[in-house]
C-alpha cells in the first residue's frame, strides 16, 4: 500500500477515536444548562486531533463529530439550526489548526475556534430560539448570554487538558513537531 494511503487511512482512524472518545467525554458532565447545553470536555479529542493533523482533518472530523450528535439525539427544530448547530459548529473546533503550531498559534487558532462555535450557536439560539427570550430582552443578547459562557467554559477546559496532553506526548512518535 502506497505510504500516502496509508496516511490517509491513519489519519482517519485517528479522527474516529477522537471522535468517539469525545462522544463519549460528552456524556460526563460538569453542570447542565436548564435548555440543556452542558460543560464538558468532548471538545479535548478533536481540538487535539486538529493540533496534530491540520485545519482540513480537524475541520471534517468536528463537522462529522456533529453529524454523529445529530443522529444520537440532537434537537432539530429546522433543518438551517441543525446545521448551524451541529455540523457546522463543531466543524469550527477544526480552526484550531488554522494557526502555525507555535504556542501562541495553538492558543490563538484554539480562541478563534471557540468564537466560531459561539457564533454558530449565537445566530441559531437568536434566530430559532429567540421566543425564550425574557419579555423586553433583545433575543440576540439573550444567545449570546446563554451560549458564550458554556463554549467559552468547554474551550478552556479542553485547552488546558489538550495541553498538558500535547507536553507528555512531546518526543513520542504521535508528536509531529
Amino acid at each position: 500500500m502506497p505510504d500516502s494511503s496509508r496516511s490517509k487511512i491513519t489519519a482517519m482512524v485517528e479522527g474516529a477515536l477522537c471522535i468517539a472518545l469525545g462522544e463519549v467525554l460528552s456524556k460526563f458532565n460538569l453542570f447542565v444548562m436548564p435548555q440543556g447545553s452542558s460543560v464538558d470536555m468532548g471538545l479535548m479529542p478533536l481540538i487535539l486531533f486538529a493540533w496534530f493533523r491540520g485545519l482540513k482533518w480537524g475541520c471534517g472530523a468536528g463537522a462529522l463529530a456533529g453529524l454523529i450528535k445529530i443522529l444520537l439525539g440532537g434537537y432539530i427544530l429546522n433543518p438551517v439550526q441543525a446545521v448551524l448547530d451541529y455540523p457546522l459548529a463543531y466543524a469550527c473546533t477544526g480552526l484550531a489548526a488554522l494557526l502555525p503550531r507555535s504556542v501562541l498559534g495553538k492558543t490563538a487558532g484554539t480562541f478563534l475556534a471557540g468564537l466560531a462555535q459561539i457564533a454558530c450557536h449565537v445566530v441559531s439560539g437568536a434566530v430559532f430560539f429567540g421566543q425564550y427570550a425574557p419579555e423586553g430582552q433583545n433575543p440576540w443578547m439573550y444567545s449570546f448570554a446563554y451560549n458564550a459562557p458554556v463554549i467559552a467554559m468547554k474551550y478552556v477546559l479542553s485547552f488546558i487538558a489538550v495541553c498538558i496532553l500535547w507536553k507528555a506526548l512531546q518526543g513520542t512518535p504521535l508528536q509531529k513537531d
